[in-house]
Formats: C-alpha cells, structure tokens, sequence
C-alpha cells in the first residue's frame, strides 16, 4: 500500500475581528497547513462562523472541528449547521467530533453532564443520524462534497476508538498522558491504541487516517538550553520528566529532530496527520518545510 502523505491542521483558539481572524488563517495556509481546525469549548470562537470566515480569507485550506463536543448538538440541528457550513466553504469542511469530558462547560451551557457511558451513547447516536441525514436523497439543506464531510471522531477509550474506526474517516488521539499509568510508557500506550482500532476497524484500517493532537511543541537549536516543557507539565502533572518527555504529544528538539520523530510515527504507528495549536503555528512551520 503506498505511503499516505503527511498532513497538518493548526487549531486557532482566538478570532479578535474580522481582518486579524482572516489574516491567521491566510497565514496559516502560506505556513503550509492544510487545515484550519476551531476546537469547541466555551470561552472559544464559536466554530462554524469562524470557519466561514476563514474559507472566505483563503483558497486551497480546508477547514475542521477539532472537535465539537457532541453533547452540545442534537444531530439533526447539527447536521443542518454541517451542511450550510460546508456549501459556504466551497466543500472545504472535515467534521471533528467527541463525546466531551469538561463537566463546567456542560454547566456554563446549562446542560446535563451525563455519566461518560451516556456521553459516549450521544456520540454514537449522533454519528449514526449525521451518516442517515447525509445520506438521504432530499436532505435539505445538503452537504456539498460527496457523500459528506470527511469525519474524524476523537478519543481514547475503547468504545470511543471502536466508533471510530468503524464508523469515521479519521481516527483522532488526544492527549496520551489520559491513559498512562504511573511507571508507564506513553509510547506504548499510542501503540496499544493504534492496535485497538486497527483489530476493531479490520479491512477498513487501510483507508483510515489516523491524527494525533500535538500539546506541545518546544523548538531547540545550537545555542538554546533545554526545551521548555512548562505547558506539558502542566497537563500531565502526575508523570514523571521522562514520561512527560515521551509523551508522542510533545514534540522536542530541532526542526529536522521532530521531523524525523514525525516520519518515525507515521512507519511506526501509521500517524500521518498532525494538530499543533495556534501558540506553536510558526514554530511547526519550520518542521513542516521539512515533510514536503
């Protein structure tokens, strides 16, 4: 099978005006990203306007969810959103969903915070109705690309990564320290995941994309000191410097370093898409022009 290219998604956490968001998201497509991502927490852009507005700012950049918290949509409300979005991007849009962890955002949004098993029955449920919605002949309004956005699910946990890798196009991990134990390794874990979806998706695995959201991307040269891993640490509190160092979320060292830490997960785990957030947008374009 050949070898799937890289691709690279930068999530944008701020909008500001009209001119300052449009002139991110141009420079993000002359960086060299191929997708503009908006996650989906409150206190953050509000993401299908965002994305309207940056597909209007650029010409070849696609435009995502990374990802949009199922918990928050009805699918049908939702698929209506997904579909107005994705005419008005020119077929530019990939759909990003979860089933959402952030108890005080369900709060804020005065909704339920259902037990983790219900959130994920939601995400499955809503995936189902978006495939049913997309496919019917008179769905009004419809999805400009054919059969539908491409869809990326994200997660850790089995029935999450079962759902994706039956049911999605893109198969997106988070953060590897959610699931190392104490005296673990991170990059075992990636490995176990990966297998996980690999047994559950079956003949599908090969045309699955598989993406890795990067937390960290601590840039070195020949007269820095060591990587600041400040952010990371804070994320995993309870991992050890070495763990916190393997994490495959961070990314450590000179721009040809990670590059090939890149190409290694891509021969090693099948990892081929990488997310970094906009704070690292200029510095992961160094490593980009490396991968092209």
């Amino acid at each position: 099978m050949p070898t799937r290219p890289f691709r690279f998604g930068v999530s944008m956490l701020a909008t500001g005006s009209r001119s300052a968001w449009q002139a991110k998201a141009r420079q993000a497509e002359d960086l060299g990203y191929d997708v503009l991502q908006v996650p989906d927490h409150m206190g953050m852009p509000a993401p299908f306007p965002a994305l309207v507005s940056a597909a209007d700012a650029t010409t070849t950049l696609r435009l995502g969810t990374l990802v949009l918290n199922a918990g928050f949509y009805r699918p049908a409300l939702l698929a209506r959103d997904i579909a107005d979005t994705d005419q008005l991007t020119d077929g530019r849009l990939e759909v990003g969903l979860g089933a959402g962890y952030a108890e005080a955002e369900f709060r804020t949004a005065e909704l339920p915070y259902p037990a983790p098993a219900e959130r994920v029955d939601h995400l499955a449920h809503t995936v189902a109705e978006l495939h049913r919605l997309f496919a019917t002949p008179d769905q009004v309004p419809a999805v400009r690309q054919s059969p539908a956005p491409p869809l990326l699910v994200a997660g850790i946990g089995d029935r999450v990564l079962r759902l994706a890798a039956r049911e999605a196009d893109i198969v997106g991990f988070p953060v590897m320290s959610l699931r190392t134990p104490p005296g673990g390794d991170p990059q075992q874990v990636l490995a176990e995941r990966v297998d996980h979806v690999r047994a559950e998706a079956g003949a599908r695995f090969g045309h699955l994309e598989l993406n890795l959201f990067v937390s960290t991307v601590a840039l070195t040269g020949p007269s820095a000191g060591a990587p600041d891993l400040t952010a990371a640490r804070r994320l995993a509190p309870d991992l050890t410097e070495d763990q916190i160092r393997r994490l495959p979320n961070v990314l450590a060292g000179s721009p040809d370093e990670i590059a090939e830490t890149l190409h290694r997960y891509r021969e090693t785990y099948g990892l081929t898409y990488f997310s970094v957030l906009e704070p690292h947008l200029t510095d992961f374009a160094k490593v980009i022009t490396r991968l092209r």
